[in-house]
């Protein structure tokens, strides 16, 4: 089936340009407060609502910085060498989920040291939300349509403008709901189910490396890497250790309980 004409720009007022990918950034940003000030609340932590909007204003700069620094290093850095001027040129696409959860783990330790907050407490409200960003910005890609699957006969398979004309897997759709609505959930789960701090941020982690492991079976790997071993993806090599590390976390934090 050919994929639904959705125009990726949702407003235009003169050269200015609002794009449905930058709109579910701002909706997850605003997600992401309402869910960690209702998180602070429960958890009773000495959070004022000004400390809420500074936490996620680290959390979104380590999004960004470190999706971006994340994309350079792990999936593009011989052009960026070749073209240090694109460095900057995020509205051309280019992030990385790998590298926006580091630069998420270190701004939250910077804030964690400077609010002498536990460190873990805090990772544990990002876990939350960081399914809603991720769901919403596949919904982003998907619209954009980019980051689509490999080649398929399924009848779901889906022609996307600016393909080869293949049927592919709406991979960014799989992603959307395994990685954004399921995880959220396990996340959720694991937070109201154990008392241990860190628990649902392990959680997440794990979560997150086996859903994305998986997807990336059906993902078109990035043109400029290509499969390692005819077989794997960069994605794959990435996830694989947050999902050992993270269930070996559960499993150790679970028991303290």
């Amino acid at each position: 089936m050919q994929m639904p004409p959705i125009d990726p720009v949702f407003l235009s007022i003169g050269p200015l340009q609002f794009r449905w990918y930058g709109l579910m950034y701002v909706l997850a940003f605003i997600a992401t407060y309402f869910i960690i000030r209702s998180e602070v609340k429960r958890k009773q932590l000495p959070l004022t609502t000004d400390d809420v909007s500074d936490l996620v204003f680290y959390g979104a700069l380590g999004v960004v910085l470190g999706g971006r620094i994340g994309y350079i290093l792990f999936y593009n850095l011989p052009f960026y060498l070749a073209n240090p001027l694109k460095l900057l040129a995020v509205w051309e696409g280019g992030m990385s989920f790998h590298g926006g959860f580091l630069g998420v783990v270190l701004a939250f330790v910077l804030y964690a040291r400077r609010k002498q907050l536990p460190f873990l407490a805090l990772m544990d409200m990002a876990a939350l939300c960081a399914p809603v960003g991720l769901g919403l910005g596949r919904i982003g890609n998907f619209i954009n349509a980019e980051l689509y699957g490999r080649p398929t006969t399924m009848p779901w398979g889906m022609i996307f403008p600016g393909s080869d004309g293949l049927a592919r897997h709406p991979s960014q759709l799989y992603e959307a709901v395994l990685e954004g609505l399921v995880l959220f959930f396990m996340v959720r789960f694991a937070s109201r189910k154990s008392d241990a701090t860190g628990v649902a941020a392990w959680t997440f982690v794990a979560g997150y490396g086996l859903f994305r492991f998986f997807v990336e079976f059906f993902r078109q790997p990035d043109a400029q890497i290509g499969f390692f071993f005819q077989w794997f993806s960069m994605g794959q090599f990435l996830s694989l250790p947050m999902f050992l590390l993270g269930s070996f976390m559960v499993f150790r934090f679970s028991r303290r309980t």
